[in-house]
């Protein structure tokens, strides 16, 4: 993955948009498109024991998102969830959960004066670089 990931403008908004709707609850879901270009949002339910803490995507949910994403021809680029306390950054379980080493990671804090409400990150092997977000 480069230093850089592209995301359409209306699904960057939907982001802010999911998490805003519950911001005392992390939100999370799926992201996908082509070539590189984030296209759509796939919202999950957050399924965790204590959404406030922490997220999970059931897996018959997640299964189920997937066989959607391929069904519309798209492929998995990213994951999203929002940290309720406005620290958009990777905690320990973000980080020894990121199953996807080819996915960007982005994490929306909800609150409206949050200097950067969506940030986006490449986890590898405990590894987290940040990405530069391209809107297009």
């Amino acid at each position: 993955m480069s230093g850089s990931v592209h995301i359409a403008k209306q699904v960057s908004a939907q982001l802010v948009e999911h998490a805003r709707r519950n911001p005392a609850l992390e939100c999370c879901g799926l992201l996908a498109g082509r070539d590189g270009v984030i296209a759509r949002l796939f919202p999950a339910a957050n399924a965790a024991g204590d959404p406030a803490k922490s997220y999970d995507i059931a897996p018959a949910e997640l299964f189920g998102l997937m066989r959607e994403m391929r069904a519309a021809g798209l492929e998995l680029l990213g994951l999203y969830h929002s940290h309720p306390n406005g620290q958009n950054e990777p905690s320990a379980s973000d980080i020894e959960r990121a199953y996807y080493p080819d996915a960007a990671y982005f994490i929306i804090a909800p609150r409206a004066d949050a200097a950067q409400p969506v940030r986006a990150f490449s986890i590898r092997e405990g590894r987290v670089a940040e990405l530069a977000i391209e809107i297009v």
